[in-house]
């Protein structure tokens, strides 16, 4: 089975020796003897000729906003739209749950409370679960047709589902605890609060739950729907 990972953004070139570029962290939370994988970048112009291309999808994060003005957010949207009409398998971490919840009808913007960053907790209903974030951006209006799967009390539509073939999560379930402290080193000094950064520091050493979102991933791609 072949994934397309439709890449949104690149790797600050500082945390190069963590990981490349993003494509790579999708493709280790996986596994990569699990599938096929191919990388679009997006974000510079480059798409798959025809859905077909790939069997599913996954959309990164980006240091960009969905409701900016960029040249390929347009082409992203349309076919995110065919990717969805087509019934494949979707999936979209931050930026990427951003976008496929505004092409889809929702509403992304600057989050009046400001950021979160490093380990937070969120409520999937039958479980709870602890997972890495870096964004200040959120979906503040729930697309059409779309389920609430995940909340917290800072992030109100924390993950969200489209039948059983689309999922998608504010969280970064590709982010261990190397590349947030590279992000509070290279991104998120005189940025970020310090505050906030002190506190993702702190929680460093414990325990996520990304295994937990990578099952989920894993068994969404290979259409056996969200669970």
């Amino acid at each position: 089975m072949k994934i397309g990972i439709l890449q949104t953004g690149h790797t600050p070139a500082d945390m190069a020796e963590i990981a490349p570029d993003y494509a790579l962290l999708f493709r280790a939370m996986l596994g990569e003897d699990s599938f096929d994988y191919q990388t679009w970048n997006v974000v510079d112009g480059d798409f798959p000729d025809t859905i077909d291309a790939a069997d599913g999808y996954i959309i990164t994060g980006s240091r960009h906003g969905a409701y900016e003005d960029h040249p390929w957010i347009s082409p992203l949207e349309d076919l995110i739209r065919q990717i969805y009409a087509a019934k494949k398998p979707m999936f979209g971490a931050c930026f990427g749950h951003q976008i496929i919840a505004q092409a889809l009808g929702g509403k992304v913007e600057k989050f009046k409370d400001g950021w979160s960053v490093g380990l937070q907790t969120y409520d999937f209903g039958d479980q709870t679960l602890d997972l890495n974030a870096w964004h200040q951006d959120q979906v503040v209006q729930l697309p059409p047709e779309a389920r609430v799967v995940a909340s917290s009390p800072f992030c109100k539509y924390a993950a969200l589902a489209w039948g059983d073939h689309v999922f998608t999560t504010q969280a970064h379930p590709e982010f261990q605890s190397d590349f947030i402290q590279g992000l509070i080193e290279y991104r998120g000094k005189g940025v970020v609060p310090d505050a906030l950064l002190n506190s993702a520091t702190d929680h460093l050493t414990k325990r996520n739950d990304n295994a937990q979102i990578a099952s989920k991933v894993t068994r969404l791609m290979r259409g056996e729907g969200i669970s």
